[in-house]
C-alpha cells in the first residue's frame, strides 16, 4: 500500500477526488449533445479549467464555478470576511483566463449556518471589491440559511466569459522548448487550507504575531488570492501566448491538463519561496513533494510562450506589479518536475 500523502492525512485525498471528478466527468458528457441550435454544442470537454459551448458566430462561452474552501473557517476565527469576498471573485475568474477568456459575470452562493446582517455585509464588501479589479459584473446569487447542513458558512462564485473561438487557449500551441512564466501569487491564496489550518493552527492562534512572517498569522492566511484579469488580458493582445495554468487544488499537477493529449511535461525551478510556505513545511515536517502537490510556492499563474517572448512577458507582469520570472520550459515525456521532484498526478 502506498503511503499516503500530508493533505490525504490532512483530510483530503486528491487521487480519490481526481478519481471522482473523472467519473462525473464520463457520466455528464453524456448531456453534451442534448441542446443545439442557438446555444450549440460543448467545444471543450469537462477537465480544463473551464467548459466551453460554441455560440455559433465565431465566439464560445466560457462557464466556471468555484469556491473559497476551508479558508472560511480562518474567516470565522477571524471574525473578518471582506477579504473572502475578493477570492471568491479571483477563484472563478482566474480560471476562466486560462483559456484566454474575458470574465463577464459571475453569480454569487451563500450558504449560512444562521443569519449573520454583518457577515453578509463584509462578504459583500469583498466580492464587490473583487469584481471591481477583474472589472467583472456580479448581476445576482443566492444566500441561503441551512443550519441543519452547514457550520459557519461556504461562499461559492459561477462565471461566465466570451473568447473567439480560434483564440482559445486549449494547449493546441504548446511546443517543446517553450519557456513557463512564473507570476507571483500573493501568498496561500485559496487551496490547501485544510492542510495549512491543521498545521499552522496547532502551535499558533489566528492573533498570534509569527516573525517569520512580519504580521500575526491569521493576517497572513487571510491574504486575499491575486487577481489576474488585467494583466492577463493586456497580454493576449500583445503576446502569443500557448498555455496558462492557474496555480490553486492539487498546485504543480494542474499544469498536466495543458498539453492535453500530448506527451509534453514541465521542467520548473521556483523563485524565492515565500516565508508562510517555509513555515508550514518546518512546523508540519512535510516533504518537498507534500508542499509542491498542495500550495502554490509563491507562484500562482504559470503561463506559456516561445523562447523568445518569455523575458519580454515576465517584465510585463513584473511592470503591472505581478512580479514574474521565467522558471522552466516544456519537455517531452508528459511529467512534471518541479526543483528536481517528480510530481505524480
Amino acid at each position: 500500500m502506498k503511503k499516503r500523502d500530508a493533505y490525504a492525512r490532512a483530510g483530503v485525498d486528491v487521487r480519490r477526488v481526481k478519481g471522482i471528478q473523472r467519473s462525473l466527468a464520463a457520466t455528464l458528457e453524456s448531456t453534451f449533445s442534448a441542446r443545439r441550435g442557438r446555444v450549440g454544442f460543448p467545444v471543450m470537454g469537462i477537465g480544463h479549467y473551464a467548459g466551453l459551448i460554441d455560440l455559433g458566430d465565431g465566439r464560445a462561452l466560457a462557464m466556471h464555478t468555484d469556491g473559497v474552501g476551508t479558508k472560511v473557517q480562518v474567516a470565522l476565527l477571524m471574525r473578518k470576511f471582506d477579504t473572502v469576498g475578493i477570492d471568491c471573485v479571483a477563484m472563478t475568474v482566474n480560471d476562466l483566463i486560462c483559456l484566454g477568456c474575458e470574465p463577464l459575470a459571475l453569480l454569487d452562493y451563500l450558504a449560512l449556518e444562521q443569519e449573520d446582517e454583518f457577515l453578509v455585509s463584509e462578504v459583500m464588501k469583498g466580492l464587490v471589491a473583487g469584481a471591481r479589479e477583474a472589472e467583472t459584473a456580479i448581476v445576482g446569487g443566492e444566500t441561503a440559511v441551512m443550519g441543519e447542513m452547514v457550520k459557519g458558512f461556504d461562499l461559492v462564485s459561477m462565471g461566465v466569459g466570451v473568447v473567439d473561438r480560434d483564440r482559445v487557449l486549449d494547449g493546441s500551441k504548446l511546443r517543446r522548448g517553450d519557456r513557463v512564466v512564473g507570476v507571483a501569487s500573493s501568498g496561500l491564496h485559496s487551496n490547501g487550507y485544510t492542510l495549512a489550518r491543521k498545521v499552522l493552527l496547532k502551535n499558533h492562534d489566528v492573533g498570534d504575531y509569527v516573525p517569520e512572517l512580519g504580521k500575526t498569522l491569521g493576517e497572513e492566511m487571510l491574504t486575499p488570492t491575486r487577481i489576474y484579469v488585467k494583466p492577463v488580458l493586456e497580454a493576449l493582445g500583445r503576446f502569443d501566448l500557448h498555455a496558462i495554468g492557474h496555480i490553486t487544488g492539487g498546485s504543480f499537477t494542474k499544469l498536466k491538463r495543458l498539453p492535453g493529449e500530448k506527451r509534453l511535461g514541465f521542467d520548473l525551478k521556483l523563485p524565492r519561496v515565500p516565508p508562510v510556505f517555509r513555515l508550514i513545511q518546518k512546523e508540519g515536517r512535510l516533504t518537498d513533494k507534500d508542499m509542491l502537490s498542495t500550495f502554490n510556492m509563491g507562484v500562482g499563474l504559470c503561463v506559456c510562450v516561445s523562447e523568445g517572448d518569455a523575458q519580454e512577458l515576465a517584465d510585463h507582469f513584473s511592470k503591472r506589479g505581478f512580479p514574474s520570472s521565467v522558471i522552466g520550459s516544456l519537455v517531452p515525456g508528459g511529467r512534471v518536475r518541479v526543483d528536481s521532484v517528480f510530481l505524480s498526478d
